[in-house]
């Protein structure tokens, strides 16, 4: 709350009208004329993490006001998912529900988001709901949390668009019993099924996957999760992304096959669980073409077309309206660690380019 109380100070400072609605959302509005952009991203980042993912972006959109370009700016409550999937721009654009506030409590510590609200003052504050048909397009700048940029040498990324993510469980059900006097023939070994059944996807999943898939482990549960009692039960949390739906539909076909095999060959039987999903977001072109274009001048045969494989709140917003985002490298591609940097010439530059680009994007259209 004390940093978007700062944020308010800054945005009166560049002549917008801030607020925080009633999610936590910080909005600063300009003059109503003429055509405009909603630029921006979010302020907190994971646990014990730095200092650029996210703020940058929110930064960067004040930059632009200050520069004076027709742009509102957000930064959007909640984009790391500690109540729930980017609730703050989901709220923005009507898609998340008091209902779903009510259900919502926080992943570390179990707060309920209503609890959450109102220790920050914020209960009984209306949500914010713009009319969006005053912005020609939402753009966000971000660094990439990645080596793309840096191994080759590059300062800056234009992204095509937002990967598709499925979050799946699968569940292991076997037979709790004791670690000494249970032979080996007799076991149902829930937590040895789940390893084969991880190093079957290890070994399928890349004979189909997309140049830029990936797949990952997240959490694995066992129970009763003690030295001296076989696991009679085993949860895997188990994610995938790509740009393609036709490669998302291959991996989940293969997922699926691979469940099918297991209890076919397991004496456990293995159930699996979507928890989540998010569509693939595609960058708007007349977008894309301006910030190309800019890169092309400002930092020619420095720059590249990419997909981003983490997921931003503009993937939200591409529900609602055309979008854009810009990256520039991250140091070691690290990013959700304290270390998390970018070389400060890289982020003059960036700026220079998202600059430039929403200004040939709105003198365009």
């Amino acid at each position: 709350m004390a940093s978007r109380h700062w944020l308010c100070e800054l945005l009166a400072e560049v002549g917008l009208e801030p607020s925080i609605d009633g999610i936590g959302n910080v909005f600063g509005r300009g003059p109503a004329t003429g055509p405009r952009l909603l630029a921006g991203s979010h302020l907190e980042t994971q646990n014990h993490a730095g200092w650029l993912d996210g703020a940058l972006g929110v930064v960067a959109a004040v930059a632009l006001v200050r520069a004076g370009l027709p742009v509102d700016v957000c930064a959007y409550a909640d984009e790391e998912g500690h109540y729930g999937n980017m609730i703050g721009s989901r709220s923005l654009i009507g898609d998340f529900s008091e209902q779903q506030i009510d259900l919502a409590r926080n992943k570390n510590d179990d707060t309920s988001l209503r609890d959450a609200l109102a220790s920050a003052g914020l209960a009984g504050r209306p949500r914010l709901t713009p009319d969006l048909s005053r912005y020609k397009a939402a753009i966000e700048m971000h660094i990439e949390q990645g080596t793309q940029l840096e191994s080759g040498n590059l300062r800056v990324g234009v992204i095509t668009g937002i990967v598709a993510i499925q979050h799946w469980r699968m569940t292991f059900e076997g037979q709790q019993d004791h670690t000494g006097g249970t032979t080996m023939r007799e076991r149902r070994d829930a937590g040895l099924s789940a390893v084969r059944f991880l190093s079957q996807v290890d070994d399928a999943f890349p004979r189909i996957c997309g140049d830029r898939s990936v797949w990952t482990t997240g959490r694995i549960v066992l129970e009763p999760n003690a030295t001296a009692i076989i696991p009679g039960r085993a949860e895997i949390d188990f994610s995938f992304r790509d740009l393609s739906p036709e490669v998302m539909d291959r991996l989940q076909a293969c997922l699926r096959r691979l469940v099918q095999e297991s209890n076919r060959r397991e004496r456990c039987t293995a159930t699996m669980q979507l928890m989540s999903e998010l569509q693939p977001t595609l960058c708007d072109p007349a977008v894309l073409d301006a910030f190309s274009s800019a890169a092309r001048e400002l930092c020619p045969d420095h720059w590249q077309a990419m997909p981003s494989g983490a997921i931003h709140d503009s993937n939200v917003l591409g529900r609602r309206l055309p979008v854009g985002m810009l990256f520039v490298p991250s140091i070691n591609g690290i990013s959700h660690h304290w270390t998390e940097d970018t070389k400060e010439e890289d982020l003059v530059l960036g700026m220079q380019v998202f600059a430039r680009g929403a200004e040939e994007f709105l003198a365009r259209n």
